[in-house]
């Protein structure tokens, strides 16, 4: 009676290839959480108006850090200040987003977060 179902090669374990597959899965998984937790632990610094604000950040993507030159400072134009902060803050977030896909590309091998089959 011929064999029917399964996969081939018999035996009750996972045959070779899918072994194979599932440890490279769990090795990638350990790197991908220890390449978080050094983002996390990270900081990106970003500059706007010639340093005048400088913004700080986490890879947590939390704010850490506002610096802010004095001479910047005018309660009549409130709003070049804000913008400031802004473009400081989003560069620094920029940062942090590239070094985060920097990291899990390095790990994955450039499978854009899918597998090629």
């Amino acid at each position: 009676m011929a064999k029917r179902g399964g996969f081939p090669g018999g035996g009750m374990g996972m045959p070779g290839n899918m072994n194979n597959l599932m440890k490279q899965a769990q090795r990638m998984q350990r790197q991908m959480e220890e390449a978080q937790k050094e983002l996390e632990a990270a900081e990106f610094s970003a500059a706007a108006g010639g340093g005048a604000v400088e913004v700080t950040v986490s890879g947590k993507k939390e704010i850490n850090k506002v610096k802010i030159d004095p001479e910047v400072v005018d309660p009549e134009d409130v709003e070049m200040l804000e913008d400031l902060i802004m473009a400081a803050a989003n560069e620094a977030l920029k940062k942090a987003d590239e070094a985060s896909a920097q990291s899990m590309s390095g790990i994955t091998g450039g499978l854009g977060g899918g597998f090629p089959f």
